[in-house]
């Protein structure tokens, strides 16, 4: 139908409707519900939006630049081009271990280093955070150290014995110890970039003369986009890696935060898996809130239609102008909506303006496109079917007031109405899993609410003596039972309410808090490796001294993947860069009977002193093609080893644990050269890694603490953001609440004027309302507390990747809060109901 068809007399009416009811205050609570929708969903689309967009880009520090290009040799020059055509800025250095010394006339020490090379642009992302001494105030600074200078871990001065402006020794190089590194922020994750990091400047690395032909150097080109927009970056890195796979360039790969840091990918996405679910949860209370206002709206506009049927009005002239009113007041109450949401999502930005850094980037257009089809999305699925149904008043209504009410949408309305809210809802989710894990959830807990509901009431029915009960008790039950359909109604709205409510307290708590868990505050901040079998026992007991009664021990196994079934292993026979990478290099083995506690078997056993078995990690598995059955074999020091896999384990390197991609479920491996690693909570003793150094000078003392500080950080960051978040959307929750209560307040003034007409006192009928609303209320907690531990459970083991259990006193904590919820927002809603006048009561009504 398009516009020109319209008569202008359904135009025409729909403008005075509109301008009618907008005076009269009958489209307050319709506007108040789209408003509240859209606003909720856009104010979350546009924190989240730019939150998420900030993060990455903070986040983008782990890796120095937006994206980085790494090579095991220098950098082609065609890349570099292509970097600097595009208008990206760029950087390159250089990372390799060496050893460094102190001078003769130092004491001559020498340890293992990182050494790292870096250029004038260094760091394009982050910020160098450096000391001038041990004890002098930190510094943030926007470069690398100057030519002929180095900068230093701490470490470095604690095993060599030097300090600050002393000469540090690099090969053939003598170069001033100018400062001590506190943060680097692209410090990485691999063992040679936590060994104690020596800086200096690319120009001075010629002048060391370490960088032999067969040396092991990494060289890295990060890249950056001028401001805030990383679209080129994306566009860079593309292009990119289709021109490592297509001129077959050995050695190189496109790093990202994708693949560069896995802990902060990994702590970055389950925040934007909050911020998705609380947008979700949000969109259910909208259209609670949506669809009681509209059927309010309609059941208010009955007795207007069946006049306009008396005075000649078509049904579909009818049809037209409500359905234009209906629409008219969506798009109005959306665009209000999405600027209410735009304000208030500054109101986060303000409240998180200590936690964030750094401004962050404009909004993108999408959260307020998206508002808008939420609110229409809304109205259609929710509003359109009473609202047809006022076309369909019959005449006689005018003189016959029991004919005509609304009856229950066709199965094919409420069908299609739900399928398009299910779309709408997964779109929220913007992750397949956690939106069909909500909207499962949430379908089948409004069945089971509406059939207990049902069962509820009929039992009520039957299990109070009218004979024996309390009068106002008789006169409650005989309110919730004498209208099961709107008693059914009222519980499922109240339940569907609470169940948000209810996962937003969960989900606050208990879940936010194994998050936090899953890489803890006291997560190891040492990394200890090359300890030989020797030193085991004195290590242990040194650790013993200090303190430290928890720690990571694994012996730790270096052995090159040379055959899969039998079949000869080349790099060139993968097309993946990183399979490449992996089958090119040696891996780190371990082996043990025990299982490690933060490793998860997914996919065959684990079964201990198991002979010619072998445990593989699941991503390494999928990224080399291989499955349960297939056999590995390694060269371990000269020496074959070969074992079937027989179990797949997923990681936790959010944990900042030891992990290792294939281990061995055997006690001892003879014959094969094993040293060990260990990880730990450093105490918080003075000297303590000097000692470490000291007694056991082998050993490369890995301090991660930078690196977890950093993680714990945007970890810290995000949590702070969902929890404004759930705040805000509690408030929507209530406000749903409130508006479902309120929904029957001229039902309820009716039958109360006719109890009092009839001798029923105020304290009587007072009575009544409370009883009514708390039983409800406490029925309405009860299903959505027990419904809410079983989404939560699915979301905490499904979605979140969390081994979580609901605490036993939810159900018990869900009925009384839903029963002391629904008073409340009675109290305030209908706290007019008793004070109106009989006279005026029954006026309206026959009117």
């Amino acid at each position: 139908m398009t516009a020109t068809s319209l008569s202008p007399s359904a135009w025409r009416l729909a403008w005075r409707q509109t301008l009618r009811d907008f005076r009269a205050g009958e489209l307050r609570l319709l506007i108040v519900a789209v408003m509240l929708a859209v606003a909720a969903l856009t104010a979350v689309g546009f924190f989240a939006n730019r939150l998420n967009t900030g993060l990455e880009r903070d986040a983008a520090q782990l890796l120095g630049g937006d994206a980085v290009v790494a090579s095991d040799r220098p950098t082609p020059t065609t890349l570099v081009e292509e970097a600097a055509a595009r208008g990206l800025r760029t950087s390159r250095s250089a990372v390799f271990p060496s050893m460094g010394r102190a001078p003769d006339e130092l004491g001559g020490a020498s340890r293992l280093v990182g050494v790292k090379a870096v250029d004038d642009s260094y760091p394009l992302r982050g910020r160098m955070r450096v000391k001038a001494g041990p004890e002098a105030e930190e510094q943030a600074v926007n470069n690398g150290p100057p030519a002929g200078s180095v900068w230093v871990d701490a470490a470095v001065l604690e095993s060599l014995g030097l300090k600050v402006g002393d000469p540090l020794l690099l090969g053939d190089a003598s170069l001033r110890i100018d400062r001590v590194i506190t943060i680097e922020p692209d410090r990485g994750a691999g063992f040679i970039s936590f060994a104690p990091r020596v800086m200096l400047a690319l120009s001075d690395l010629p002048a060391t003369g370490l960088i032999q032909p067969a040396s092991r150097v990494t060289y890295r080109l990060a890249v950056a986009a001028p401001g805030a927009s990383l679209a080129e970056v994306g566009r860079y890195v593309a292009d990119i890696k289709r021109r490592i796979g297509s001129e077959q360039l050995r050695g190189v790969d496109v790093e990202s935060l994708e693949s560069g840091s896995p802990q902060m990918r990994r702590t970055l996405d389950r925040g934007e898996k909050f911020l998705n679910l609380v947008a979700l949860l949000a969109a259910l209370l909208s259209a609670v809130a949506v669809a009681i206002a509209a059927r309010d709206f309609a059941n208010r506009h009955l007795d207007d239609c069946a006049m306009l049927r008396v005075l000649g009005q078509p049904q579909r002239s009818i049809a037209l102008s409500y359905g234009l009113e209906f629409g008219f007041v969506g798009l109005v109450a959306s665009g209000l909506g999405v600027l209410l949401g735009f304000v208030v999502h500054h109101v986060f930005i303000w409240l998180l303006a200590g936690l964030v850094q750094a401004e962050l980037p404009p909004p993108g257009l999408w959260p307020a496109l998206f508002g808008l089809g939420v609110g229409l999305t809304l109205l259609l699925g929710f509003g359109l079917p009473p609202v047809l149904q006022l076309a369909q008043v019959p005449p006689l209504r005018v003189i016959r007031r029991d004919v005509g009410a609304l009856k229950a949408s066709s199965l094919l309305v409420l069908a299609a109405g739900t399928l398009g809210f299910a779309a709408l809802l997964v779109a929220v989710s913007s992750d397949l899993k956690l939106g069909l894990i909500a909207v499962g959830g949430f379908a089948a807990a409004v069945v089971v609410f509406a059939l207990l509901s049902w069962v509820a009431v009929q039992v009520l029915r039957r299990a109070v003596p009218e004979s024996r009960a309390p009068r106002w008790l008789v006169l409650a039950t005989r309110q919730i039972a004498a209208r099961p359909a709107f008693a059914v109604l009222q519980v499922s709205a109240l339940s569907v309410g609470l169940l948000a409510l209810a996962l937003l307290v969960l989900l606050r708590t208990d879940l936010i808090d194994s998050w936090r868990a899953a890489t803890p505050p006291d997560a190891p901040n040492r990394f200890v490796i090359n300890l030989q079998p020797d030193q085991a026992e004195p290590f242990r007991a040194v650790l013993k001294e200090a303190g430290v009664q928890r720690y990571d021990w694994f012996p730790m196994i270096r052995g090159r993947l040379v055959a899969i079934n039998g079949q000869p292993v080349v790099p060139d026979a993968y097309e993946d860069g990183r399979a490449r990478r992996l089958v090119d290099r040696e891996f780190n083995l371990s082996h043990d009977t025990v299982l490690p506690e933060h490793n998860q078997v997914i996919a065959g056993r684990w079964t201990p002193d198991e002979p010619d078995a072998v445990s593989v990690e699941s991503g390494l598995a999928e990224t080399l093609g291989l499955k349960l059955g297939d056999r590995m074999r390694f060269d371990i020091g000269g020496q074959l080893r070969e074992g079937r896999i027989t179990s797949l384990r997923k990681l936790d390197f959010a944990s900042m644990r030891v992990n290792f991609f294939v281990m061995f479920p055997l006690g001892q491996m003879e014959g094969v050269g094993t040293t060990y690693i260990s990880a730990f909570r450093a105490p918080e003793l003075p000297g303590f890694d000097n000692r470490l150094s000291r007694d056991f000078p082998n050993i490369t003392n890995v301090n991660v603490a930078a690196s977890l500080a950093q993680v714990q950080g945007v970890l810290d960051q995000v949590i702070r953001a969902v929890e404004f978040l759930f705040g805000f959307t509690l408030a929507a929750g209530l406000v749903v609440l409130f508006a479902a209560i309120t929904a029957t307040r001229e039902a309820r003034s009716r039958e109360f004027a006719i109890m009092r007409a009839m001798g029923a006192g105020r304290t009587l009928l007072a009575r009544v309302q409370r009883t009514e609303l708390l039983g409800v209320g406490a029925l309405a907690g009860l299903l959505a507390s027990t419904a809410a531990m079983g989404v939560g459970w699915a979301l905490a083991r499904y979605a979140f990747e969390f081994s979580w259990s609901a605490p036993w006193w939810v159900p018990l904590a869900g009925t009384a809060s839903g029963a002391l919820l629904a008073l409340a927002a009675g109290w305030w809603g209908l706290r007019e109901v008793l004070r109106r006048p009989v006279v005026e009561t029954l006026r309206r009504a026959q009117a």
